[in-house]
């Protein structure tokens, strides 16, 4: 499977380089656009929960990492509150 990274800007201004076991980010999130932190968060949940069970598929168990990045974009998003996330670049 292709594997990419998305990197991003919080509201606050850190970068994030994102983790995807799949190219599948690129049909739910846009290089330039910004996302309320709420909308990038459901957005990267599903495209990342597709992205794992796409390895589950042909692999036979989920992508640990996807869910991992998950995780990591939800607790730091918990942080943030309010405003947007922008998406800067896709890296493959």
């Amino acid at each position: 499977m292709p594997e990419m990274r998305f990197h991003i800007r919080w509201p606050d201004g850190t970068r994030d380089a994102c983790y995807s076991p799949s190219l599948i980010i690129k049909d739910h999130l846009a290089v330039g656009q910004d996302y309320p932190v709420a909308d990038f968060v459901a957005l990267s949940r599903l495209a990342l929960g597709i992205a794992s069970e796409r390895v589950r598929s042909q692999y036979g168990f989920p992508c640990g990492r996807a869910q991992a990045q998950i995780d990591r974009i939800e607790e730091t998003a918990r942080r943030q509150g309010a405003g947007t996330v922008y998406v800067e670049s896709f890296e493959e």
